[in-house]
């Protein structure tokens, strides 16, 4: 549970960072290269470079070197851990909403009385 938590932790702060945010998009529809990654930012290469290893110490996306290219592609799976905790809380408030939604429900029925 421990390591869990330490995933689920890891993977929150990397999608803490818009910009990490925007790497995660841009390697979701495919692999990039840390250049093409870095072409969008108005930052310098290092700058980027340091985004994706806090996206890589997360798991989030995983890094391949051939030559001088490093290709950047996306870890779906470890992205798991974060869907489960907020499908738990979809699921509370959803329930909550509901439940306010009846109160409602009721309460204009009995002023229409």
């Amino acid at each position: 549970m421990v390591e869990q938590n330490n995933n689920l932790d890891s993977v929150f702060h990397a999608l803490a960072d818009p910009t990490r945010r925007e790497i995660v998009r841009l390697i979701a529809s495919q692999e990039r290269t840390v250049s093409e990654l870095a072409a969008p930012f108005d930052m310098s290469l290092a700058a980027i470079s340091k985004h994706i290893k806090v996206l890589e110490r997360a798991g989030i996306l995983d890094r391949s070197v051939k030559g001088r290219t490093h290709t950047c592609r996306l870890n779906a799976e470890s992205l798991s851990s974060a869907t489960d905790w907020l499908r738990f809380y979809e699921h509370f408030w959803n329930r909550q909403f509901d439940a306010l939604e009846r109160e409602l429900s009721n309460a204009k029925k009995e002023e229409l009385q």
